[in-house]
Order: structure tokens, then C-alpha cells, then sequence
């Protein structure tokens, strides 16, 4: 049961046991097994109404069941929550009011508020269509979204129907000009009388429903050329902004992917995504919708700077295509619990946040009821492209600042901003600010920050008045964080290297942090670990230092040189070169059984890793596997100058990024390393997402030099060394194809020491232990055979 320890201890854990204590031997068997053994980490946390307990959620033993808990932060033990008492649990995120003594938020579909003085809960819905984009009204009650129908509740009038919006063509609009009617109705007084008098019935009908305040407001209708993608209802419930795009768009032929193991015992097949410039993106139009008359106004994108500008004109011109001619194509930036829109409370003005679909544009823009147009508050361009991160924004209290993220110092840092004067930077520096939270007394901001190091992640304070930033934390590895309902203290979620993610709280102001679980199990803290030490690689290639994770023994043998394994994160923009809980914990494990095994390992941030900066980030564009094979021979160097690395017995793994990188090293640096393991590989780009593809290679018809740079079967030819490919056959991320694609080429090419290990039932990320087993060992007898 989780339980309460003291910080040092929990920390102690995060770093791998005790002092200088020797490594426990492992398996690769115990490496690979089902993670149930080590213990759930807290997956999810949240504030329990009263701000005096926390509740999380725990995956079950043996099960994809998720266990939720309620613990008291002034110390006990944890009590799961019975299934009976499932209703009066809180949820992640809710929406408070001005003065946090209410929060309302959707459950199950449907919408709760919570009287945040007493505990009270009232339930507004009970349905089976599920609520969304909950908020309060501007006269304190609650306004919703159910479908494309808005809802507002007061205590005194209950639910009512603010608007229904259709995608569909106004009934009551006038038909086509049509010569033949025209000539009945001009020739025939009863066609003109009938007509006449439909319209006198539906102008009545139309008087009588705006008269009757018992009445829902008519539909409003917004085409039957067009789709709803999203909307956002005005706190005053006066105005909605209403995202659009075209009806039936064509986004590109999809795949049939097949599946060979099956219930039924025949081949199935599933559709799979589009590849990189099928099709572009479809556009987004705005739109400005009168709830009260039902009145829709078409908002212009055409004010927005650069808008009309083609960034990619030059490759246009080289690729024998001309250059986009008038504004270019945008979407709405937003999501779950991250709307694209976002409205001040006073229900004055709307904040959108556009991305131009060639990925090198992002505007913030304001529009008011009153004057139906949109206004720049903020531009951010990148030659290279905007990234996917870092685009949180919202309103101040005074409903007129808006706060937003930005890289336009080369890191995401927070910004103030007013009308259209330049941002004023709350942050700034060599380091990166995420995940702003408004402070209750909207003063300032807590925010995520790596001041110190970029691997050790901190909650920070930011005073909005001097602009001070003060760490509040000291737990080196901080997930998330939420505050409070009192706005008095921090939930932290939190981890090590070997400290699966936990519960602390500290106070809001800063102070002691008090840990809240350990889920580990037993058998998981009895061992100890490898501490992987966080280095600084010097680059020779103009980079200046590349951050790295190195695992090997306490202390070197003295003239013994040992054989190197270098591991390649997935993803490219990921961060795995940090103090927190690994995603790769399997692979952390499997670094321990290589030392144990006689090997030193090194882990690396490569250029267009997460954590270091825009140019970091963008130092692969166009040229995706060149940047990064420079700093892994680095790292090569390194081991070899100061850990006593066997430079002629060198390997190279990792999975989906790593597997292509593997590739770029293998084939375009024969004999650098004499072994590599290619897992759920990327093989040629021309065959991955639009989405993520298009960010950083453009697309295939304007800029096919830099898919021919960036794809490994380009350098097939080059495969001298041993490489072992490994790939889930339902994994509808980086197809199988990739890997089949492969395996054609390099038996064409009459290459020999390769291998193929497909797996049947896996997808991008493999769910069973026998999987995982299967293919490490193919990895360890690889190395073993070949690097020693």
C-alpha cells in the first residue's frame, strides 16, 4: 500500500540505493519481464476538492485495470476508492472560478460542480453524449458543449440551449437565381401567393421564438460545404468563434495494413494512416457567430503578417511549381485540455492560435464581438519550422494581458502582452520554461524549469511584477504539477533514475517537500543499481557539448580496454538525457546487464533531442541523420579518451528514431561500429506521418533532396557490419513495410551478416514480456558475438 517516507530517503532511491554500493547482479530475463514487478508508478494525480487530500491513479498487478486512491497529504496510509464511492471523486484539471470557491469540471461525460467552501457537488448532466469544453459563465453559471449544441445552467433558470450549430445549408435561404422560377413566379399570382405565405409563417414562427424566453434559439447554420471542427462559447454566452474546414476533404490515400495472427484464423486487414504529402492538410476557416440573432461572420486570416508570403517559394521554384498565391492554409492549434481558443472572462474578446499548415508560421490573434476582425497579437516564425511544443497561452484577470509561450529567444520562455505592443518576457536564459500555471491570486506563474541543468527539471515561481524566478523544488526530476483549490500548496509528480513517478507536495510559496507514495515494490528497491552519470561530450563538430548518460564500473581495470554500446532514444524531440524515471527503463536495465557483462554504454542527447533550444531542436532540418551520427563518433571519441572504449569493438542500437539512426550508422560509417540493432526502424521518410515528417523535410514534391539525404535505403550500399532489424508487424506507426522495403534492398544488394525478426503481434510500442525478451536477447547475442 502506498505510504509516506521521508524525502531523503525517496531520494536516495531516485539515485539507485545506497552509496558505492555494488550493482546487483540482473538478467536478461528479469531486465525484460512484464514491469509489473518493479511497481506502478502514479500514472495520474489530482487535488481532492478540500485541497487536505490527494487522489491518483494505480495500474493494477496483472491487469490494465487502473486502481484509483485517496490519501490524505497530512501523512497515513492510502484507501483505494471503492467502486460505490466513485461519485464524489474530483478529476485532473478542473475549471475554478474568479475567487476559487467553486470548480466545475466534466466526469464520465458529464458535468459536476463543486462548492469548494462546503464540498458540495451538483450534478448538472446525466447523459449518455458526452460534455465537453466546460467553463463558468460570466453571471457565475456554467456553460458546456455537448456535440455542436451549447449549454448554459444557472441555479435560478437550470439548464437551457444557448446554440445548435449545423453543418448544414440554411432552410430559409433564398434559393438560387433561377430563370425558369423567376418566369412561374413572374406568370403565376398563386405560385407568388403560396410562396408569399410560407414566408409570412416562418417570419412569425421566427418572431415568436426570439419573443419567448422559453424558447431554445433556432440553429444556426453554417454550410453544407463544411465541417465542424472545433467551437468556443463567450462567457457572457453572447458569441461563438467557430472552427471550420472543408467538407469531404481529401487527405490522401491511407494503407491496408494486414494481420497475420488473427481469432478468426483468416488474414485481416486494417487501415492505416496517409503517408508525407498525399495530401495537404486541410485549411481551417473562422468564423464569428451571434448566439443571440444566430448572425455568422467569416473572419479574414488575410491581416495576419506573412500570411500572403510563400517561405517555401524557393524550393517551389527549384521543384518546377509555382509559389502560393494569396493567404496560406491554417489550423486551429488545440486539443484536449489545450483549446485553440480561448476567451477572456469578461466574454470580451477571443484569443486563436493559428499554425500555417507549411509549419513555419505561428500567430496568437484577438477578435471582439464588436468589431468582427482579427488582430495580431503575437507572430512566431521559423525558418525551420514551429514546434509542437511550448504554445500555451491564455488571458490575464484584467482581461486584456495575454500570457503566452514563445522560442523566440532561441528557448520557450513566458511572455506578457498587451494590444499590440511586443511581449514583455517574464523568463529568460539558456534554459527552457513549460507547463505556466496562473497563481490563484494571479500575481504570477508556477512553471516547469531546467535553470540548472537541462536534465534536472524543477517547479519555478515567476513574480509577474519584478520578474523574478525562484525554484521552488529541489527534487531534480519533476513530471507535472498542480496547485491547489486554495492555491496554497503544489502536487508534484515527480521521479529518478530508478524511482518510478511519485507524489510530494510543497508549499506554493516554496518550503520542504512532503512525499506522499513509494509504489516500488519491494523486490524492485531490495536491489542496487548502476547510477548513470550525466556528461558533457565535447563536440568536434561546431556543437559545443552533447549531454550524454554513461554507464559503466565504479572503477576502470587499469589497461583494459572495454567494448562500447551506444544507445540512440527514440522520437528525434525527446529528452532521455535527464534525472527523471526513463521512458527506456527496459533498455536502462539492459545498461546495467552490459556493464555487468564487461561493456561501458552511453546514452546521448543528440542534436534535435528535447531540452536544449530551438537551434538544438532544428539542427536536423533537411538533413535528418547527419547532425546526430557526427555526435554519436563523438561519444565515441569520448569513451574511448577517458573510459578506456575499445574503438575497433563498438555497437549502436535503439528503437523507431534509434532504429534509423542505427541505419545512418551502420550505412553511412562502415566499420565505426561493428554491430547494430535496428528496432521498429524508420527505412525511408517518403513512408512516415505528414504530421511529424513535414515539420522537419518539408514534403516530397517541393524538397526531394532532403528526403533523399535523410533515408537510410539511400545508403543501403554502405552495410559492411553485423545488423539486426527487429520489427512489430501491427505497428501502424513505422510500418512493417519499412522493415520488408529493407530487407528487399539489402537482398538485392547481396548483403550478408543481416538478420529479420519480425513480430507478429506487436505494435510500435511492444505490450508483451516475451516480445521484449525475444528481442534483447537477439541484441545481447549480437554484441556478445561480435563486439568481443
Amino acid at each position: 500500500m502506498p505510504r509516506t517516507l521521508p524525502l531523503s530517503l525517496l531520494l536516495l532511491a531516485a539515485l539507485g540505493g545506497t552509496a558505492h554500493a555494488a550493482p546487483t547482479p540482473i538478467t536478461i530475463e528479469q531486465a525484460m519481464a512484464d514491469p509489473d514487478w518493479i511497481g506502478p508508478p502514479v500514472e495520474s494525480a489530482w487535488w481532492s476538492w478540500n485541497s487536505q487530500q490527494v487522489e491518483y491513479q494505480l495500474k493494477r498487478t496483472g491487469s490494465p485495470v487502473r486502481d484509483t486512491f485517496r490519501q490524505p497529504i497530512s501523512g497515513g496510509a492510502a484507501s483505494q476508492v471503492a467502486d460505490d464511492q466513485r461519485g464524489s471523486l474530483d478529476v485532473d484539471s478542473p475549471v475554478y472560478d474568479s475567487t476559487r470557491q467553486r470548480s466545475v469540471f466534466v466526469r464520465n461525460g458529464d458535468v459536476f460542480l463543486r462548492d469548494l467552501r462546503s464540498g458540495a457537488l451538483t450534478q448538472l448532466t446525466r447523459s449518455t453524449e458526452k460534455a465537453s469544453a466546460v467553463n463558468f459563465a460570466r453571471d457565475g453559471g456554467v456553460i458546456w458543449r455537448t456535440g455542436q449544441n451549447w449549454f448554459h445552467w444557472t441555479a435560478a433558470g437550470g439548464v437551457q440551449q444557448v446554440a445548435s450549430l449545423k453543418a448544414e445549408k440554411n432552410p430559409d435561404d433564398a434559393p438560387k437565381a433561377d430563370v425558369l422560377r423567376d418566369q412561374q413566379l413572374r406568370t403565376l399570382a398563386t405560385l407568388r401567393n403560396d410562396r408569399a405565405q410560407r414566408e409570412a409563417l416562418k417570419e412569425q414562427e421566427a418572431s415568436w421564438r426570439r419573443a419567448d424566453s422559453t424558447r431554445a434559439p433556432g440553429p444556426v447554420y453554417l454550410g453544407a460545404d463544411v465541417e465542424i471542427v472545433d467551437s468556443a462559447l463567450s462567457p457572457d454566452t453572447r458569441s461563438l468563434v467557430v472552427v471550420t474546414k472543408p467538407k469531404g476533404f481529401d487527405e490522401g490515400r491511407g494503407g491496408k495494413m494486414p494481420k497475420y495472427v488473427t481469432e478468426s484464423g483468416y488474414e485481416e486487414f486494417e487501415d492505416t494512416r496517409t503517408r508525407v504529402g498525399r495530401n495537404d492538410p486541410e485549411p481551417n476557416a473562422l468564423w464569428l457567430v451571434d448566439a443571440v440573432t444566430g448572425t455568422v461572420k467569416p473572419l479574414s486570416l488575410d491581416s495576419l503578417p506573412g500570411i500572403g508570403t510563400d517561405p517555401l517559394a524557393a524550393l517551389r521554384k527549384a521543384a518546377g511549381k509555382d509559389a502560393l498565391k494569396g493567404s496560406r492554409p491554417v489550423q486551429v492549434l488545440g486539443g484536449p485540455g489545450a483549446p485553440g481558443i480561448r476567451w477572456s472572462n469578461d466574454g470580451q474578446q477571443a484569443a486563436i492560435l493559428l499554425r500555417a499548415n507549411d509549419n513555419k508560421d505561428r500567430w496568437i490573434a484577438s477578435v471582439s464581438p464588436a468589431d468582427a476582425r482579427l488582430q495580431t497579437r503575437h507572430r512566431l516564425t521559423d525558418a525551420a519550422w514551429i514546434n509542437w511544443s511550448f504554445n500555451d497561452f491564455g488571458w490575464s484577470n484584467d482581461n486584456r494581458t495575454l500570457w503566452l509561450l514563445s522560442e523566440e529567444s532561441g528557448y520557450s520562455h513566458l511572455y506578457t502582452q498587451q494590444g499590440t505592443a511586443k511581449p514583455q518576457a517574464l523568463t529568460g536564459g539558456k534554459w527552457e520554461t513549460s507547463m505556466p500555471v496562473p497563481s490563484a491570486d494571479g500575481r504570477g506563474f508556477y512553471v516547469l524549469c531546467n535553470q540548472q541543468a537541462p536534465g534536472d527539471y524543477e517547479v519555478c515561481a515567476v513574480d509577474t511584477a519584478s520578474r523574478q524566478v525562484r525554484e521552488l523544488t529541489s527534487l531534480n526530476g519533476v513530471e507535472d504539477f498542480s496547485l491547489s483549490p486554495d492555491g496554497q500548496q503544489l502536487l508534484v509528480r515527480y521521479s529518478g533514475a530508478y524511482l518510478p513517478a511519485q507524489l510530494a507536495v510543497v508549499p506554493a510559496a516554496g518550503g520542504q517537500a512532503k512525499v506522499l507514495t513509494d509504489t516500488r515494490s519491494a523486490a524492485f528497491k531490495a536491489r542496487e543499481w548502476i547510477q548513470p552519470k550525466l556528461v558533457q561530450v565535447p563536440s568536434r563538430h561546431g556543437a559545443g557539448v552533447v549531454w550524454a548518460k554513461y554507464y559503466g564500473p565504479e572503477n576502470l581495470e587499469p589497461g583494459k580496454k572495454y567494448p562500447i554500446a551506444m544507445f540512440v532514444h527514440g522520437a528525434g524531440y525527446l529528452q532521455n538525457v535527464h534525472q527523471r524515471y526513463p521512458a527506456y527503463f527496459r533498455e536502462q536495465m539492459f545498461h546495467n546487464l552490459l556493464v555487468q557483462q564487461g561493456y561501458v554504454v552511453l546514452d546521448m542527447d543528440y542534436r534535435g533531442s528535447e531540452g536544449y533550444g530551438r537551434d538544438w531542436r532544428t539542427a536536423i532540418y533537411r538533413n535528418m541523420g547527419h547532425p546526430e551520427l557526427e555526435d554519436y563518433k563523438d561519444g565515441l571519441e569520448w569513451l574511448v579518451a577517458t573510459q578506456q572504449g575499445d574503438r575497433d569493438h563498438a555497437g549502436i542500437y535503439g528503437g523507431s528514431y534509434g532504429g534509423f539512426m542505427t541505419f545512418m550508422a551502420l550505412f553511412r560509417s562502415p566499420g565505426t561500429f561493428k554491430a547494430g540493432a535496428a528496432l521498429r526502424p524508420v527505412v525511408d521518410w517518403h513512408q512516415y506521418n505528414h504530421g511529424y515528417t513535414a515539420n522537419i523535410l518539408n514534403t516530397p514534391d517541393i524538397d526531394p533532396e532532403a528526403y533523399r539525404v535523410s533515408s537510410p535505403i539511400e545508403y543501403a550500399e554502405g552495410l559492411q557490419d553485423h545488423l539486426l532489424i527487429a520489427h512489430g508487424m501491427m505497428d501502424d506507426n513505422v510500418f512493417f513495410q519499412d522493415s520488408v522495403n529493407l530487407t528487399q534492398k539489402l537482398i538485392e544488394l547481396h548483403k550478408d551478416n543481416w538478420s529479420i525478426a519480425p513480430y507478429p503481434l506487436e505494435r510500435h510500442g511492444y505490450v508483451r514480456a516475451d516480445s521484449w525478451l525475444d528481442q534483447y536477447k537477439r541484441i545481447l547475442k549480437l554484441f556478445e558475438e561480435n563486439l568481443k
